[in-house]
């Protein structure tokens, strides 16, 4: 498809949603979130606190800007005392950019201010519409050439801080996704009380699931009886969610089940966690029961679930 066959009306669309979009973040402003920079002044200020240091035509031709323009840019920063630009020690003729301590700390500043501004922006939404934004943005970013990065996890056992991770985030997420009050997470710590208190490392095991050093998932094994063990507190948060990871934590903890000697497994859920349930159900577990009861501030259906090992 050449660009004469680009319908008008879509040009359009896209020209308003630009318009819509750099109003909304401020762009058109003077300062951006209330500090004295430019979007692109911004961008600069990212660059080299990511990068650390860096060559100054290659930050020309990382952010496409005009030589003379990005000149005159990084001569204010450097006259303000934000940047130090040094002759490099390979190329007489290229310059080194660093930050300074006052570049790091405006750069700070900027950012906090960045974060907080996004914030307030999501903070209205819903749960469902903050999910149906990030994936709007997703797919115009695949659309336009610019997919995101396949993230990579590993599984490992819990360290310090993980246990009250595992507490803390099932309360928040579980109180923004369905509403449920403060009892579960109170039934959250007593689950993970008990299982420090009767761990037995030949028979109970817990897995984090980690993504650049951050949890961001969960599943504990403990027995029943000595033939039967209980999977628990399977967790995937939903910036993770989509990677294979609540599958790949349920597998684990059958594989770790099965080589101990457990001969059955079951599980506790409700009705509603559809997406749990349906990782349940792939991996062979079935439903044995379920009753109404009221918990966690609601009505719910509870259902336990079992497969042989």
């Amino acid at each position: 498809m050449g660009a004469s066959d680009v319908g008008g009306e879509l040009v359009e669309q896209v020209r308003s949603f630009n318009r819509f979009y750099t109003r909304l973040i401020g762009v058109l402003t003077d300062g951006l979130v209330g500090t004295p920079y430019s979007l692109t002044e911004a961008r600069v200020l990212f660059e080299l606190a990511q990068r650390g240091c860096i060559d100054t035509a290659e930050l020309r031709r990382l952010l496409d800007l005009d030589a003379g323009y990005l000149s005159r840019l990084l001569a204010r920063f450097v006259t303000d005392g934000l940047v130090r630009r040094d002759q490099s020690t390979t190329d007489a003729r290229r310059h080194v950019l660093t930050l300074t301590d006052a570049g790091r700390a405006a750069f700070a500043t900027l950012d906090a201010r960045q974060v907080e501004a996004v914030e307030q922006l999501l903070e209205p939404l819903s749960v469902q519409q903050r999910a149906e934004l990030a994936s709007g943005m997703s797919s115009i970013r695949h659309a336009l050439g610019d997919p995101p990065k396949p993230q990579g996890y590993v599984l490992r056992q819990p360290e310090p801080g993980d246990l009250g991770w595992v507490v803390a985030r099932h309360g928040a997420l579980y109180a923004a996704e369905y509403g449920w009050d403060s009892s579960f997470e109170a039934l959250v710590a007593r689950v993970v009380a008990d299982y420090v208190d009767g761990h037995d490392p030949k028979r109970d095991a817990a897995w984090i699931a980690e993504i650049d050093g951050a949890p961001v998932g969960s599943v504990f094994c403990a027995g029943a009886d000595a033939s039967t063990a209980k999977l628990r507190l399977l967790l995937v948060d939903p910036a993770a969610r989509g990677m294979g990871i609540g599958a790949r934590l349920v597998e684990e903890c059958l594989r770790f089940a099965r080589r101990v000697g457990y001969s059955r497994i079951t599980l506790w859920t409700n009705d509603v966690l559809t997406q749990a349930r349906r990782i349940y159900e792939q991996a062979g577990f079935h439903l044995d029961t379920q009753a109404r009861h009221h918990s966690f501030g609601h009505d719910l259906i509870g259902q336990y679930w079992s497969r042989e090992l």
